[in-house]
């Protein structure tokens, strides 16, 4: 990218493990909190063609002008929710600039264990798809937006590249998704503890709410004992996946090689040298199609993009700013 289009933060916001950790927690956190409480937002549950259930989170700005109606439909990272500190700012942000929003919660997160009865993993976006389409269907947007943070990214991409002509969306946006997950998984195992004990414990705590609503799971044991997340992977993937193990699966959500080659409407894929999780030197694994747009940012962390001392994130004006071209 071009130097003056780079994301530049003040020499105390620099450091990536600050970017990355600010994204969801300290001021961040607070004012999302403030904003909920404000927002007055409808919680739709979809119930897809196959019976599955995902939850989402409508907010309206109020202030569309004849046909020119857009709305972004947002998805969190692995273990996020539609309640996430940059999913709500987020939001704020584009409602502030005409958008309407949903924010849709994958399955099994934002306390969403009850609804249904199979346990999540990364392969599953038909079912957010199908959502997407019931959602769209009973809208009158004249351009719709799909953008995805980190996991919510690499969802975003494969359903645009599968889907995104037949659900109308307009153009897709991807923060820090990882590519290759394989490697994500390394890059996460050997960087600083505290991503790795966040991580397995929101993992264990979200599937001890699924034996909760489903006490038939005969799980409890393994995943007490269980102290890494490799541990965990080792015995749900060959368990409650279509796959016989950890790279098999790793590899089922992939954007590697021709993954997107699909893509019939414009994508863009945001990502930073510095993130401390997701690799940027998969993104050369991407044969990259023409509708697929790539800006590396040298700055950032993981969907960090946090330009100051309050938590404000540079990113939520820059997707304004490329969404807006689509409008």
């Amino acid at each position: 990218m071009e130097k003056e289009h780079q994301f530049n933060p003040p020499f105390y916001l620099k450091n990536p493990h600050i970017q990355s950790i600010l994204n969801s927690v300290g001021p961040r956190k607070w004012r999302a909190a403030r904003l909920t409480k404000s927002m007055q937002s409808e919680t739709i549950i979809f119930t897809t063609p196959k019976g599955v259930k995902l939850k989402g989170e409508f907010d309206r700005n109020g202030n569309h002008q004849g046909n020119k109606k857009s709305v972004v439909i947002l998805i969190h990272g692995w273990e996020g929710s539609s309640q996430s500190a940059y999913m709500v700012t987020t939001a704020n942000h584009l409602m502030n600039n005409g958008f309407d929003v949903l924010r849709l919660n994958l399955r099994d997160h934002g306390d969403t264990q009850h609804l249904n009865k199979g346990i999540f993993n990364s392969t599953m976006t038909t079912e957010v798809a199908d959502s997407i389409q019931l959602f769209l269907s009973e809208q009158n947007y004249a351009t719709s937006f799909l953008v995805g943070f980190s996991l919510g990214g690499n969802f975003t991409l494969r359903i645009a590249a599968d889907s995104g002509t037949q659900l109308g969306l307009t153009a897709a946006t991807a923060i820090c998704p990882p590519v290759n997950p394989v490697h994500a998984m390394e890059t996460l195992n050997q960087s600083l503890f505290f991503y790795r004990k966040y991580f397995l414990q929101r993992w264990k705590n979200s599937l001890r709410k699924k034996i909760l609503h489903f006490p038939d799971y005969d799980f409890s044991a393994a995943l007490e004992a269980a102290k890494t997340l490799d541990d965990i992977n080792q015995k749900f993937i060959p368990q409650f996946t279509p796959y016989k193990d950890i790279v098999s699966y790793f590899n089922a959500y992939a954007l590697t090689g021709d993954r997107l080659q699909k893509l019939t409407i414009p994508a863009h894929l945001i990502a930073t040298s510095n993130d401390p999780i997701i690799p940027h030197s998969d993104l050369d694994s991407i044969n990259c199609p023409d509708k697929l747009s790539i800006e590396l940012h040298q700055q950032g962390g993981h969907c960090g993009f946090i330009k100051n001392l309050n938590g404000q994130s540079w990113l939520e004006s820059h997707l304004v700013e490329l969404l807006t071209k689509y409008t």
